[in-house]
């Protein structure tokens, strides 16, 4: 079975302010440096990283809202590195995105109702068949059909993301983009939030990259997961095994930060050394190397390569994980 979305070698890379647009020798900040991962139909990827590591700028550029300086998106088998215009905009029915901020990503002057039939509009749905779907969409999410002649600034901010929600789904998609989705909301909402993704990907047949810097959260929702440091991705696998026997010393890191559920069990914190390094000028070999406690020549002189770690396909990109052949 063909995965339903192949990113290959994706990079985006911004050019840093000063920098002439005609100067051939360009400062470049690479916010995302070649990563490579498949998402399977009806699947959620986790995709995980501290903030500023690239995971946003990653899901606009499959997306293609922000266009990619480098590599392949293969979606349903076919190359769309290089759709524009008519075939972009067709395309765009079937891949959405739920943003994390649910109040900006709303139009203020606009009704719920205005919001969510817009794209329905643009794409020519019967006013009939526009009212139905509404009606239907807002059920779905836990709404009520009386909430659609309200305002955005009337809604808490659980519903605004309900709203944003219901708009990512009225053309029918079947991958959509969850870009932090509930990162802004209340840590009692974000439990529904989830809940409803969940129960709204079982009825809608749809296939989830949920990015997050909350572990906890990917944790719980996602089949599998991908680690990102620094415009790379470190670490790909089953979520379960992943956080079991996590392969990256910045995947170790991270799943150390989680707090437990019984706050008298001991657990060992791995506290990294050190800011994140700019994405403009990355450290040579390793790009982890400066925080590793584990760091040895060999990192800051070589980059590691992504390798199988386990017999069921996780995946590393470190010098001394031990690599498994099936």
């Amino acid at each position: 079975m063909k995965p339903l979305l192949e990113v290959k070698n994706l990079k985006k890379h911004f050019p840093t302010k000063g920098t002439s647009l005609f100067s051939r020798n360009k400062d470049m900040v690479k916010a995302v440096d070649g990563i490579t991962f498949t998402v399977k139909a009806g699947e959620t990827l986790g995709l995980v990283g501290e903030s500023g590591c690239g995971k946003s700028t990653a899901g606009r550029s499959i997306l293609k809202l922000t266009e990619p300086t480098e590599g392949q998106l293969i979606y349903k088998g076919e190359d769309i590195t290089a759709f524009r215009g008519e075939r972009m905009r067709k395309l765009r029915q079937e891949m959405q995105l739920i943003f994390q901020d649910p109040y900006a990503s709303l139009n203020p002057r606009k009704t719920i109702e205005q919001i969510i039939t817009e794209p329905m509009k643009i794409f020519q749905m019967e006013k009939a068949a526009r009212k139905q779907k509404l009606d239907r969409l807002l059920d779905v999410v836990g709404l009520s059909s009386y909430h659609k002649s309200r305002y955005p600034h009337e809604f808490s901010g659980g519903q605004r993301q309900r709203i944003g929600i219901a708009r990512s789904l009225a053309l029918d998609p079947e991958l959509v983009i969850c870009d932090e989705p509930v990162s802004a909301l209340d840590v009692s909402i974000q439990a529904q939030v989830i809940n409803l993704l969940e129960e709204l990907q079982e009825e809608f047949k749809l296939t989830y990259i949920f990015i997050a810097h909350d572990l906890s959260v990917i944790h719980h929702i996602s089949d599998r997961v991908a680690v990102m440091y620094l415009g790379e991705l470190v670490e790909v696998g089953e979520a379960a095994e992943v956080y079991k026997s996590p392969k990256h010393p910045y995947t170790q890191a991270l799943l150390s930060a989680v707090p437990k559920a019984n706050p008298h069990q001991e657990k060992e914190r791995i506290i990294l050394k050190g800011d994140l390094p700019s994405p403009a000028n990355p450290p040579k070999g390793c790009k982890f190397h400066t925080r590793c406690p584990f760091a040895e020549a060999i990192c800051r002189s070589e980059k590691p390569t992504m390798k199988q770690v386990s017999l069921t396909g996780q995946m590393a990109a470190c010098h001394f994980a031990k690599e498994v052949v099936n």
